[in-house]
């Protein structure tokens, strides 16, 4: 992981709308789109700019003829132009408001899009370092604020800029003398407002890693919440939460207090050297230099420019903090993952009768533990449709083999091949889709019992979901469920007991019919009459294929074709069971220590 993403000061660029210009890939196929919205844009702006005019023509024109009827008549054509000046604002202002909301919400929808799937790429070493919660906040709550300002303030910042731009052209045209003297003031504002603007930009970045530390709390909690109740940690977990909330509340209250000072400070300077100018121009009506109607529209173009700076001071935040989201869905989306397919893979061919496995001198240690080696200088080679169990105390290395067979890692040394080939060669795809996985954990989607199983195959007929549950055992419990297949098993199959979430995972695997399989505790939430059934099942699944197995209770690998013993990384012996009872002092110990603690089968008591 790039050491950016962790952070929470921000950088440098954040202090600028630069990162801004990050969003041009997203926004570039919809140039016409964008072309269209600056035109009713400006078509916006400049309506509104005519108002002024329209009315000065009013005021001198229409009520200038000592005639009633003629007057009445003049009115009349002025209103009808000042009506013709309104509804086409309405239409232009309506066609600007679509098209900019809708880019800001089709930029939204692609930059999620983008960020997921590159998500979904990134290696697990990727995930030891960045929280779930913290890249949640970025998906949700970054690309909400940028799909607001895209949206609706970067328009409306436009089309004030614009508005403002040609007001003070107007006044400027109209009060040459006023309006440099106003100008000189406003000069004295900006300066100070870009120095004081710099700790609100540093706030907004703040407050959005604040929130973003808050969701992560929130979604780790949520997803635990048997173990905090089994703990009692309701209170802990809740106080918390409480503090991180506070600190963000603490740090949004700063950014709010400071853009409220800037606001106060850029209007109030600005009104005031605004009215010097408006006081000017009443001076100018006494003295019989300008009409009524001029200073009429003057009167309207100060109240534009003022309205304009102000709602630029405001857009400017936003932009500020938009910059900030961006900013940080571009670190996620720079962050390379560290397992990738090579750029010419190699060819695996198919294999009907298993995969051959090797691993080579193999040595890896995890990322987040660079001292500690899980694997150490380890040799192994599994014959094709071999069944080869791995056993071994807690730590030895033995989830380690499948993470490194399945390449969520590399190892710092060694390699591991299938058929001969380096698995570093072969397509992630092409890897994967060739083996066939029942993890200690059983994961289960928030769908239906049909489409958790058909997960491992998604082309799979309904047939073939139900005769794999039916070799999983999985058939009869999810018949009895309302739905049968179709019911809904809830977030992370919470409706369902441990050992039937495991038969479901069980059943994933066999549709996936994978000429490599891997068992880590495939049946160890099950009761012994079920794990029974179940193992016979997969007996009958391991036929024809490459299987590697997991287990601490080494009565289920008893009759695997070998079994392998390993502790602290390292490879102590292979052999059959009776080999190892024979010469192996670990596995002695092993299975001493399960099979003389097994109780004895409980005695019928006939009574009477």
């Amino acid at each position: 992981m790039n050491a950016s993403v962790a952070k929470t000061e921000a950088p440098a660029a954040a202090r600028s709308p630069a990162p801004l210009r990050a969003l041009g890939p997203f926004l570039r196929p919809y140039r016409k789109r964008i072309a269209l919205a600056a035109l009713f844009l400006i078509l916006a702006a400049l309506t509104t700019l005519v108002l002024p005019i329209a009315m000065r023509t009013l005021i001198d024109q229409g009520m200038v003829s000592p005639d009633p009827g003629e007057r009445v008549m003049a009115l009349r054509d002025h209103f009808l132009a000042l009506g013709g000046v309104g509804v086409a604002l309405g239409v232009f202002s309506a066609l600007r408001y679509y098209s900019v909301t809708w880019l800001g919400e089709r930029l939204a929808s692609d930059l999620k899009r983008a960020v997921y799937d590159h998500m979904l790429r990134q290696s697990p070493a990727f995930f030891e370092t960045t929280r779930t919660g913290e890249v949640l906040s970025r998906l949700t709550a970054d690309t909400t604020l940028i799909q607001t300002v895209v949206g609706s303030s970067l328009s409306m910042g436009l089309r004030n800029s614009i508005m403002g731009l040609g007001a003070l052209a107007m006044l400027v045209a109209t009060n040459p003398i006023v309006m440099a003297q106003v100008l000189g003031a406003l000069v004295l504002v900006v300066l100070p407002a870009v120095v004081y603007g710099r700790r609100v930009r540093r706030l907004s970045r703040a407050s959005q890693d604040r929130v973003a530390d808050t969701s992560a709390i929130a979604a780790e909690v949520l997803g635990a919440i048997p173990v905090v109740q089994s703990y009692t940690a309701e209170n802990r977990e809740a106080l918390r939460f409480g503090e991180s909330t506070e600190t963000a509340f603490k740090t949004a209250q700063r950014r709010i207090s400071s853009r409220a000072a800037l606001v106060a400070f850029i209007i109030s300077a600005t009104a005031a050297a605004l009215l010097w100018g408006l006081y000017q121009g009443t001076q100018a009506v006494i003295d019989g230099r300008i009409s009524a109607g001029h200073m009429g529209q003057t009167v309207v173009y100060v109240i534009l420019l003022i309205s304009s700076v102000a709602a630029l001071s405001e857009v400017y935040g936003e932009i500020l903090r938009a910059a900030g989201a961006t900013e940080r869905l571009m670190e996620l989306l720079d962050t390379r993952a560290e397992i990738q397919s090579p750029a010419h893979p190699a060819a695996l061919p198919a294999a009907p009768g298993g995969l051959e496995v090797e691993l080579r001198n193999v040595r890896f240690h995890y990322p987040s533990r660079p001292t500690q080696a899980a694997l150490d200088d380890v040799s192994l080679r599994v014959q094709p449709g071999e069944t080869v169990a791995l056993v071994g105390p807690s730590g030895a290395g033995k989830s380690t083999v499948f993470q490194l067979l399945l390449r969520y890692y590399d190892p710092q040394a060694g390699q591991l091949l299938l058929n001969g080939t380096a698995i570093n060669t072969l397509s992630l795809d092409e890897l994967r889709h060739r083996i066939g996985i029942v993890p200690q954990d059983s994961t289960i989607f928030s769908s239906t019992a049909m489409e958790n199983i058909r997960y491992g195959r998604p082309d799979a007929t309904d047939d073939e979901v139900i005769a794999a549950a039916r070799a999983a055992h999985a058939h009869d419990f999810l018949q009895r469920l309302p739905e049968g297949y179709h019911t809904h098993l809830g977030e992370r199959g919470v409706r369902l007991s441990g050992g039937q979430r495991q038969r479901i995972s069980i059943a994933r695997a066999i549709l996936k019919n994978a000429p490599l399989l891997l068992l880590d505790e495939a049946t160890s939430a099950l009761d012994t009459e079920s794990e029974r059934a179940v193992q016979a099942a997969l007996r009958e699944a391991m036929k024809n294929r490459t299987t590697l197995v997991i287990a601490h209770r080494l009565s289920t690998v008893v009759n695997a074709d070998r079994i392998a013993v390993m502790d602290q990384g390292r490879l102590v012996d292979t052999g059959s069971h009776a080999e190892l009872m024979a010469r192996c002092d670990l596995y002695q110990r092993l299975a001493s220590a399960q099979f003389e603690a097994e109780p004895p089968a409980p005695r019928i008591v006939s009574i009477g």
